[in-house]
């Protein structure tokens, strides 16, 4: 039986020896001297041989068809590849689909098949390979020819903070500039939400995805994957160079000077939020409309593409968190906190895919690392205030540039609050002022995380002041001095958002201490002069020389005074204009009295100012210009 399976195998290879047979057969069925039962086999077998002559025959026509079209696939493609000109894409890729149907069929057709079939498969595998590398100089064309870039300044990524920087020392801050900063929303603005744009031209998206069907269909997929990747690196590069994103490795940011680092760093939040919100969004939605029909690869080349990208951000960031904590870095500490912190939804969607997870990872762990950044840089402010000393008086007893900077430096922070309430929740809450929290009259704000940093920083500003005030000889300045401090801090506290911080409570009491010092002000310098005013208890017997010798020291001493305090300087002009009248309701009254009662034993040389002259020369204190009287 075997034996037969074998002749028959090889008949099917030959048609004239199966001719041959089937006429032998049918001879033999004709044949008188064979049994009927015989004859019937003859003829069955005789059949059988014409069933695989008639498949024989269209298993020669097939290899014919299928010769034809090889040979016709394989003429347009190496024209192609003479002049890849001379045809249109989409008529290429119409061959390269005939490629694919042909292949599928002489796939199936030589199953059990040796000999020719194999040998139309193999040729038709060598065309493929040959026309795949034009398809992908094809799908590199379409790419860099139709992609599509945006305007960065159509974007509203604009926050409606003042750009304030600090420079290193204690040194003044424009006063017009901060007060413009304060007017400014409180809070980072929040940025639009995630949008997408076009970064391949839509017309051409047909195209591409059906050179992905293709090379995909002809298991070239890992070679669309790297061409595509390649491109969308290559133009993601070209964009961050639109955004002025320099490659910078980390031990040259740290190495950069602060007015270079904050240019970067505002370069860097602008390039963020774009890169984040706009371009990885529409990046990722261009791979989904290519590659969504197949499984998880476009996760995968989303992931190659924007990976390297996100963690040359990511590294720029990290080398700013790893530099000295100044105080006058905490603004840009703050505003890259609140970008990460802003961005951290997009990014978990962005890159929720196990593929993505470690720029994910890197990315939160980095926002971590700027919150601890923030709070070393407030421990290492507080520092400062505390360390800033003096060996020398202020001049004139104005307002410190200390006082200045701090005041105006929460006022900017202030604007952080509820990024900072975040950051410092786990700080004491204990109010430095000395005041217990837990007091039902106190308000709830009292317990926010910024407001006791805030009282705490203004509390350390307050001891160092009022060391400061010690370094004065004169009692009565080291009064001005304070009074002139804390009266800064409470307007700034009143006319700002921080009142919303330090509570009316904080206001009260440091009223309180600026009038306090202003009182003690009046005491030590007039004091003495207005007891040489006064009548004694047996005035009646108080010698003429007795009166006009104290009317000529008060006119001395309050000369001296004048000379003095005209030099002195208080710049808020409602406080120093209060302070002229508490002095001119007691000193002038006194003058008029003593000289009125008196003006009969006392010589009018000895009466050396008119009640007029010396309310006008106390309209003159207190004007930073130092002036004497020679009348």
């Amino acid at each position: 039986m075997e034996e037969n399976k074998s002749v028959i195998s090889t008949c099917e290879q030959d048609q004239h020896v199966v001719a041959a047979a089937q006429h032998i057969l049918k001879a033999l069925a004709a044949s008188k001297t064979v049994s009927e039962d015989l004859r019937k086999t003859l003829l069955d077998l005789e059949t059988q041989l014409s069933s695989i002559s008639i498949v024989n025959e269209r298993k020669r026509t097939g290899i014919k068809q299928f010769e034809r079209q090889l040979k016709c696939v394989e003429d347009k493609v190496m024209k192609w590849e003479t002049n890849p000109s001379s045809n249109e894409s989409c008529e290429y890729l119409k061959v390269v689909g005939e490629i694919q149907t042909l292949i599928q069929s002489l796939e199936n057709f030589s199953v059990n098949e040796k000999g020719k079939p194999k040998e139309l498969l193999r040729r038709a595998n060598e065309i493929l390979q040959v026309a795949m590398p034009s398809l992908e100089k094809e799908l590199v064309h379409i790419l860099v020819q139709h992609k599509q870039y945006f305007e960065p300044e159509y974007m509203s990524f604009h926050s409606n903070r003042m750009d304030i920087v600090y420079d290193e020392s204690f040194r003044l801050v424009e006063e017009e500039q901060i007060n413009e900063a304060s007017r400014s929303s409180s809070g980072a603005s929040r940025q639009s939400e995630a949008s997408t744009i076009d970064l391949v031209n839509p017309t051409v998206l047909q195209h591409l995805k059906s050179i992905a069907s293709f090379m995909f269909g002809s298991k070239y997929h890992q070679e669309f994957c790297q061409v595509f990747v390649t491109s969308r690196r290559d133009a993601l590069a070209e964009y961050l160079v639109i955004l002025e994103m320099e490659k910078l490795r980390i031990e040259d940011v740290i190495k950069l000077e602060w007015h270079c680092l904050n240019n970067e760093i505002k370069k860097w939040i602008r390039a963020m939020k774009i890169i984040v919100r706009v371009y990885l969004v529409s990046e990722k939605r261009l791979c989904e409309q290519i590659l969504g029909d197949f499984g998880s690869f476009y996760q995968c080349c989303f992931s190659e593409i924007s990976q390297s990208f996100m963690l040359h951000l990511l590294n720029f960031g990290e080398a700013v968190a790893m530099g000295t904590h100044t105080p006058e870095k905490i603004f840009r500490l703050l505003d890259m906190y609140e970008v990460l912190e802003h961005l951290a939804v997009d990014v978990d969607i962005l890159f929720f895919e196990e593929v993505g997870s470690f720029v994910r990872g890197e990315f939160h762990k980095l926002r971590r690392s700027f919150g601890e950044s923030v709070k070393s840089t407030f421990v290492a402010f507080r520092n400062a205030i505390a360390s800033n000393h003096s060996k020398t008086p202020f001049p004139q007893g104005g307002v410190h540039h200390v006082t200045k900077y701090v005041m105006n430096y929460i006022m900017t922070l202030g604007e952080y609050g509820d990024t900072l309430n975040l950051l410092l929740v786990d700080e004491s809450s204990i109010d430095p002022a000395g005041n217990n929290n837990n007091k039902p009259d106190l308000p709830c704000l009292s317990l926010c995380p910024t407001a006791c940093q805030f009282r705490s920083i203004t509390a350390t500003l307050e001891s160092n002041l009022s060391n400061k005030s010690k370094l004065y000889k004169d009692k009565a300045l080291q009064h001005v001095f304070m009074m002139n401090n804390i009266h800064y801090m409470v307007q700034k506290v009143k006319c700002s958002g921080l009142s919303h911080f330090f509570g009316d409570r904080w206001l009260r009491q440091h009223t309180a201490m600026y009038q306090r010092d202003a009182r003690c002000y009046e005491m030590v310098s007039w004091g003495s002069l207005l007891s040489m005013l006064k009548e004694d208890s047996v005035s009646n017997c108080v010698s003429r020389r007795t009166l006009e010798k104290k009317c000529k020291e008060f006119c001395t001493a309050f000369g001296e005074v004048y000379r003095v305090q005209t030099e002195w300087f208080i710049s808020d002009l409602l406080l120093r204009e209060d302070l002229q009248i508490s002095v001119s309701q007691k000193v002038v009254p006194a003058y008029r009295t003593y000289t009125g009662k008196n003006s009969y034993n006392i010589a009018e040389k000895y009466i050396k100012y008119s009640v007029d002259d010396l309310q006008s020369y106390i309209l003159d204190l207190f004007q930073g210009s130092p002036k004497s009287l020679h009348k």
